[in-house]
């Protein structure tokens, strides 16, 4: 057994060793029977964690190894070196492992629900019904699915983009299973589902990534010290979101920090924070001491800290599996649907000075205003110390929508438009209509392509090269044609207005979030086409940005027009829930919001026909100094004026002159 076979099994033993320790520590494995209830019987309650724990360790070790070959080994003009190759082909394996697991804690999840063992579902009524009518069925089976599609598609990817897109959608694999857990049930289960998603998206590449770098190591790969350099900027910021989301996760399930001392759950929680300590130190030691060692030639220096790290990340999973089987201390909740749907009670009357005060976190929009502003302002400050400069007017605009985006998401705008369709509609019509049009004109794609600089190695791809490959990627080009652009913009709307999809959405908080998102990338498409600064794979010319804008605008009017005529109340069944008593009724509430729909597309047709013509007149003004500069060649080189026609006027009137003198 090699060595990296060696740390393999050593990591799997450290888990599952924490798992077994924690789950007889805090009861988990030897729950009280009642005698005459359902029992789900020993396979099951050790089995269903193992399967979990395979489902976690897999799905990190597929997110590592893509990482690996998409961003920290050195690729050459985007494809793979034969370390990385390697390494996707592995991914397909683990991947294949990743929906192995998830189907072993699907049946003994169905098991587990059902009360019944794992003997008794032969029939398979009863796992079907699981997987097909249960969230954490649904979730399980997304994920067998997802994984073997990264493994079939993994087997023969060569080029980093391919990798880059694989590791995308194990990125999004890892989420299902986690959301319908107890994130989902928490009070505030709005900020437990997006500090969880949050906890996942950041630990993977952490965790798996690291993984992977040591094997490199063990191996004796090439470009170790490179791959460990762009991994420790990567896990710098990786650390500070696990710990920031793993903040709001305890904060969204325990009522009080007593909890965290005299509950299973807390003292849990309490060891992973202290292995989250422990590993925030040894990644400090890494960039102090290991990173210029491997710059000096020292390749196994990295090994000193990496594999002791390794086996506490492993035994930290092993906690967050046992966790998971862990119930959370109670909490004294209000009897009330509305708390359920909505994570607070239905809020007093609508008033300015409601608006102005019953503030609400919406913690995935808060974290999004942050890294926008806090990469733009890095941007703009990096050109400054360069000593380039940026057009003010860009910065104010992008902080701009930033502010426009917190009051919309984050004050009482966010509490009441989920109760009132009208203060929705006003959402949508920020998020779509108002905060995309000071996005775009902020020209954040041309402020990266000149504050990145560009990969240190010929033919790789560092950031800068990215963003450069993603612009001329033919999904990009797809999706910014104007047809492709305005048909999202407008058909969206009315497919999601007047279909069951608004009320689907309304019910979740992930699919609220979802609506919301989609209204700000729908907007920023369209307005990219229309006034965007940035470079785009589709311009069109300034006549028709002003044709389309007057084609597109009345479609909005028409829509909230169709909201007002209408005689039933959408979503009834999610609004008649909520069981409000004050203000208007749900129909009338509605027709508001149609109103607003209608009336609301007047503001930013303003700001664009404004922005447009001042574009219109600078491009103009530009194309007239280039015909200047171009006569001034001409002329200096030929003695004339540069301009044909005048030139060939004045030889006219030249050899007039000259007859006439001739002919005296």
């Amino acid at each position: 057994m090699n060595r990296a076979a060696r740390l393999t099994v050593a990591a799997l033993c450290a888990a599952v060793g924490a798992l077994a320790i924690t789950m007889i520590l805090s009861g988990a494995a030897t729950p009280r029977i009642i005698p005459g209830l359902p029992d789900e019987g020993m396979v099951t309650r050790w089995m269903l964690p193992i399967s979990k724990l395979t489902v976690d360790v897999s799905g990190v070790l597929t997110v590592g190894l893509l990482a690996a070959a998409a961003t920290f080994l050195p690729s050459d003009k985007g494809l793979l070196g034969e370390a990385a190759q390697l390494y996707v082909r592995a991914a397909s394996w683990t991947a294949l492992a990743w929906a192995a697991g998830a189907a072993g804690a699907l049946v003994f999840g169905a098991s587990n629900t059902f009360g019944q063992p794992v003997s008794e579902l032969i029939d398979g009524a009863m796992l079907t019904s699981y997987a097909s009518q249960t969230s954490q069925g649904v979730a399980l089976t997304l994920v067998v699915l997802f994984g073997v599609a990264i493994a079939l598609f993994a087997r023969n990817a060569i080029t980093a983009g391919v990798a880059a897109g694989l590791l995308a959608l194990a990125l999004v694999t890892l989420l299902p299973p986690a959301l319908t857990g107890h994130s989902a049930s928490s009070p505030n289960h709005g900020l437990a589902t997006t500090s969880v998603a949050f906890h996942l998206l950041f630990l993977a590449p952490w965790v798996g990534g690291l993984a992977v770098l040591s094997v490199h190591a063990l191996r004796g790969e090439r470009h170790l010290a490179v791959a460990a350099d762009r991994f420790s900027r990567m896990a710098l910021w990786c650390f500070i979101g696990v710990g920031v989301s793993g903040l709001a996760s305890v904060a969204a399930r325990l009522a009080s920090v007593d909890a965290l001392f005299t509950s299973s759950y807390g003292l849990i929680l309490l060891a992973k924070i202290a292995a989250f300590v422990l590993l925030g130190f040894v990644g400090w030691r890494h960039r102090r001491r290991t990173l210029p060692r491997l710059a000096s030639g020292e390749p196994h220096a990295f090994l000193a800290l990496a594999l002791g790290e390794i086996l506490v990340m492993a035994a930290t999973m092993g906690l967050a599996v046992a966790l998971s089987r862990t119930a959370p201390p109670p909490v004294e909740v209000p009897l009330d649907r509305a708390f359920e749907l909505l994570g607070y009670l239905v809020p007093p009357p609508l008033t300015l000075g409601n608006l102005l005060a019953l503030w609400w976190l919406d913690l995935f929009f808060a974290a999004l205003a942050v890294v926008l502003a806090g990469l733009y302002v890095a941007g703009v400050v990096r050109l400054y110390r360069r000593g380039d400069r940026w057009p003010w007017g860009r910065t104010v605009s992008w902080l701009l929508s930033i502010v426009i985006l917190v009051l919309t998401t984050q004050s009482g705008v966010a509490r009441y438009g989920p109760v009132l369709f009208s203060v929705h509609m006003t959402q949508h019509m920020i998020l779509s209509m108002l905060i995309p049009i000071f996005l775009v004109l902020g020209a954040p794609v041309t402020l990266a392509l000149r504050a990145l600089r560009p990969a240190v190695r010929k033919g790789d791809r560092g950031p800068r090269e990215w963003i450069t490959v993603i612009l001329h990627s033919r999904v990009v080009k797809f999706f910014t044609h104007p047809a492709i652009a305005t048909a999202i913009f407008i058909v969206s709307t009315f497919a999601l207005y007047f279909t069951p999809l608004f009320a689907s959405a309304m019910q979740e908080h992930i699919g609220h979030i979802a609506m919301m998102v989609h209204f700000l990338l729908s907007g920023s498409l369209f307005f990219w086409v229309i006034i965007g600064v940035d470079p785009a794979p589709n311009k069109l010319p300034h006549f028709g940005r002003l044709l389309l804008l007057m084609v597109t605008m009345p479609f909005h009017a028409f829509f909230g027009i169709a909201v007002m005529s209408m005689g039933a109340v959408l979503a009834a069944d999610y609004y008649g829930q909520l069981g409000r008593t004050w203000g208007v009724s749900s129909l009338a509430d509605q027709e508001t919001g149609g109103a607003i729909a209608w009336a609301f597309g007047e503001v930013p047709t303003l700001i664009v026909l404004l922005a447009l013509g001042f574009q219109w007149w600078r491009a103009d003004d530009r194309a007239a100094r280039r015909a200047e500069r171009r006569a001034d060649a001409v002329a200096a080189k030929t003695g004339g004026t540069g301009d044909a026609d005048l030139d060939a006027y004045n030889d006219y009137l030249d050899k007039l002159n000259k007859r006439d003198a001739t002919a005296e």
